[in-house]
This record gives C-alpha cells, structure tokens and sequence, in this order.
C-alpha cells in the first residue's frame, strides 16, 4: 500500500499537470516547471506563486496609476510562464560632463508606458496618460525581459562565493575578469551581491519582486510602499484612486516562492557535436564569463542545498564598451553590464539586452569591451570549429 507522503506528492503532482494542461488549452503558454525534489509544501507554494505570478491586476487592486503591464506572465512567457520574453522596457536619462543623470525629477529612469485613465477621486477628475521619453533625455535604451528559471538556485549561492569567483577571474586574467555588484538589501539593510537584472542591481528574488511588482504593476508593497510620479510629476498621485500600500507582502512572498522553486531551463540533447563545441567554447574564451559551474550554499531546502547548476553565466558586472546601453545603474556604469546566462538559449527569441540581434551569431559579432578578444577569435574559427560551437550554443 502507498505511503501517505507518496500520495499526497502524486496528488500535487496531478494537480500541476492538469493546471499546465489547461492553461494550454486556453491558448497561454504553460507555467515553468517546478525544482525535482520538493516537498508537498514547498510544491504547494510553488503552484500558489504561480497563480499570483499569472494574476491580472485591476485598478482596485492598486493597479497603476502609471505601469508598464497587468501581470508578470505578460513578459514572462516564452517558451513558458516564468521564462524570458521579447518584451522590452525602455529607460533613459542624461549624460552632462560624463556623469549619467536619470532624470528622476522627469520620471526617470523607467518609463512606464501606460497609464489607467480617466479616474474620479475626491480631489477631483483626471486622465492617467503614459509616459513618454522626455526631450531632456540624451540617452535611451531598451532592455528586454530576462528569463527566471532557475533564479531559485542563483539566489541560493552565498555572496562569498560570488566574490570568489571575481577573484579567480582576476587571477586567471584581468583584462576579462568580472566584478561583483554590491548593492543594499533592503530586507537586512547591509550591502550585499546583486545578481539578478540586466545590470545585476538586485540581490535577491524577494527584492526582484518588490520592484517589478511596484515599478512594472505600480503595486506598491513593504521595500517599495512609493508609488511612481508619472513623469516625475508627484503631485498627480493626488488623483491615485488607491493611494494605500496594495499589497502587505503577501503577493510578494508568492511571487519570491515561484521563482525560488522554479527549475533550471531543459537542456537539449547533448550530442557529439556540442560537446566539442564547449570545448571551442572555451577555447576561445568565452568560458571566461559565461561559467560553466557553480554550487549553491547550505541550504534548508533539500532542492537547493550544494546543489551544482550550469547557467553559463558568472553574473557579475563587465565592461561591453559599445554592447553598454549607456544607462547607469546601482554600481554598473554605462558600458557595464551583466553577463547573461546562457541556459534557455535554445528558445530564446530576440537576443542581448535590447533584443537587437535575431540569433546567436549576430549576438556574438555585437560582443565588445572586455569580450572584444573572444569575438576575435570566434571570427577566426574555421568552418568545422564554427559549427561545432553553434551545435553547442543551440544545445542550451
């Protein structure tokens, strides 16, 4: 006879997989699956992150006044819920003797495109228009949404092993070498290593939330209780018709346990051919920033703890030259960005931060800056080294 443990997982189990089937069936793409290795509690959480993942807000929940969309699965959503998307944002500012102004008095440096229109309150009518790039802008950029699989896992890695492996970097070579983005928690008020964002300004999957929840949703929560001035304008959230904080926490602990729980990307087969292809990979220094390996701390869930993950990625800061996308950020300067992992590679769409290359080749010829060397050597590779990299690449 069954054990009851053994029962209650096939039951969750059959849960996600009929809850996946019909969010196909409805014509949206599948949620991302969960960690192997959860408890039914953990999984529990997972499928309730889900739903608050996917969940459309209205006004009344604190939508707004100003955001960019209704839901986290709008952007996140390719191949599925969870995964990265061709969505882009746009941010902007000025640059004035070098140094880079978000012009946050104009509303910078996000714009938030759209707005929730004609509203009544006491104060009186008024129209919620989105905002647009102001003329004081000289810089604009686009940044495309990342993907959150296997974040859970990236965030599990203790900020010492991070600093570690901007010291290998530094001791392997110095021209490539990676530095890690110290940034405030907002939760411990200590600094810590941000990992996560096209310039790594966040440290961790709770504060991730917190922000796209109030920046991208205009859900105000406990790290983010301020709601955007549309176009810097304060004095219009007068007219907010719900000027309380939305949310207690509570959609952002959901949205912090689906993406804790969420796995890693599947890889593709792993044929002959890819695996020389790593092996070009590396020879030509790619390997460098896009690593290979890296292992979570302790952790009290099982799923998480010492575990070894291959993001393709070091997550630190890297100077792009021309890739930069001329915004400063947290500690990333204007040519600085993060490396991106390269897991999910395979069903990306647009790719570099600003969707502008249409596939991996061309993403390849636009590396610069510190990358300059390895795009070098790529644009020397002979025919068969070439192949066997883009089996490679094509395979994650």
């Amino acid at each position: 006879m069954p054990s009851r443990s053994f029962v209650v997982l096939f039951v969750f189990g059959v849960i996600y997989a009929v809850t996946v089937q019909v969010a196909a069936q409805r014509g949206g793409p599948a949620v991302g699956q969960p960690l192997d290795g959860l408890t039914p509690t953990l999984t529990a959480a997972f499928n309730a992150g889900a739903r608050t993942f996917t969940k459309r807000y209205e006004i009344a929940d604190g939508l707004g006044p100003v955001f960019n969309d209704e839901s986290c699965s709008d952007c996140h959503r390719t191949p599925t819920v969870g995964g990265a998307g061709n969505r882009l944002v746009t941010r902007f500012g000025r640059v004035d003797d070098g140094v880079f102004d978000p012009l946050v008095e104009l509303g910078g440096s996000l714009v938030q495109t759209r707005g929730i229109g004609s509203v009544t309150t006491p104060f009186g009518s008024f129209v919620f228009d989105g905002e647009r790039v102001p003329a004081d802008a000289t810089v604009t950029a686009h940044r495309r949404t990342t993907g959150l699989q296997g974040l859970g896992l990236v965030d599990a890695v203790s900020d010492d092993a991070w600093i570690a492996i901007a010291r290998a970097e530094a001791a392997a070579d110095p021209a490539t070498a990676g530095r890690p983005s110290i940034v405030l928690d907002l939760l411990t008020r200590l600094p810590a290593v941000g990992k996560f964002g096209w310039k790594a300004q966040v440290p961790n999957l709770r504060q991730f939330s917190g922000d796209a929840l109030m920046n991208e949703i205009g859900i105000t929560n406990p790290d983010f209780p301020d709601e955007s001035c549309p176009a810097g304008d304060c004095s219009l959230l007068d007219f907010n018709p719900t000027p309380a904080m939305n949310d207690d926490g509570r959609d952002v602990d959901a949205l912090t346990d689906f993406q804790r729980f969420l796995a890693p990307p599947a890889r593709a087969a792993i044929t002959d051919d890819a695996v020389a292809g790593e092996k070009v990979f590396a020879g030509i220094g790619c390997g460098s920033c896009h690593l290979q390996s890296i292992q979570t701390g302790a952790n009290i869930v099982a799923a998480l703890n010492r575990v070894t993950f291959h993001p393709y990625s070091d997550f630190l800061l890297h100077d792009m030259g021309a890739l930069g996308d001329g915004i400063a950020q947290a500690q990333a300067g204007v040519r600085e960005m993060r490396t991106a992992p390269l897991w999910g590679l395979r069903v990306a769409g647009r790719l570099l931060h600003d969707g502008s290359a249409n596939g991996i080749e061309q993403a390849i010829l636009r590396h610069d800056g510190q990358a300059a060397a390895a795009r070098s050597r790529y644009t020397a590779l002979d025919p068969d080294r070439l192949a066997a990299l883009l089996a490679f690449l094509r395979s994650l």
